[in-house]
């Protein structure tokens, strides 16, 4: 399981690692059933503490994405994908709300801020 931390970047690292999980999760690199490494090994890779390997582990199994047996570690649970959805958009609303307001103060029309997204999304995709 590759894990890239970036140590410039201003996110918490225990979220750094959780972002990357959830990703190989929804993405199917990691499949229902699929072990974890255990704290203490991931930790070691990563070159960090195994509070903060433990503190993301505790929050993915909070989250629903993975669920962890004493003596024998964690594993990949079956995903509600409906859910890790809906938490998706509800950061990306809260990221548009900010650029929505940004350009109203910057006085960028509606029309400008649409075409900017276009662009920055890639063209016309639907």
């Amino acid at each position: 399981m590759d894990i890239i931390i970036s140590n410039a970047s201003g996110e918490p690292i225990y979220l750094q690692i959780i972002s990357q999980i959830k990703t190989m999760i929804m993405d199917g690199t990691l499949k229902e059933g699929d072990a974890l490494p255990s704290m203490r090994n991931l930790a070691m890779q990563l070159r960090i503490s195994v509070i903060t390997t433990k503190r993301a582990y505790e929050e993915l199994e909070r989250d629903g994405f993975i669920e962890s047996y004493t003596g024998k570690g964690s594993f990949v649970k079956a995903q509600n994908t409906e859910l890790f959805r809906e938490e998706q958009l509800k950061g990306i609303e809260a990221l548009l709300t900010e650029a929505g307001e940004k350009a109203k103060r910057c006085g960028i029309p509606l029309a400008e801020l649409q075409e900017i997204l276009e662009i920055v999304y890639g063209g016309d995709q639907s």
